[in-house]
């Protein structure tokens, strides 16, 4: 495969991810805190999701070649 065309691949794949991810957004269990000017955003349960998702997936491909 050349190099153009895992570019090619990999910027799909990224800009599937990102339309995934904003139908995600903040899922329950992400821990978030806001105290005056400063915010923090800790994505855990989207992190698990992630996680998983990517495991079955590789697991798959893995599975298949």
């Amino acid at each position: 495969m050349s190099m153009g065309k895992l570019f090619i691949i990999l910027g799909i794949v990224f800009i599937v991810i990102g339309v995934i991810w904003t139908f995600f957004g903040k899922l329950p269990g992400d821990i978030s805190f806001k105290r005056g000017n400063f915010s923090f955003h800790f994505p855990i349960m989207t992190s698990i999701v992630v996680s998983i998702v990517l495991s079955i997936i590789l697991f798959l491909i893995g599975k298949f070649k």
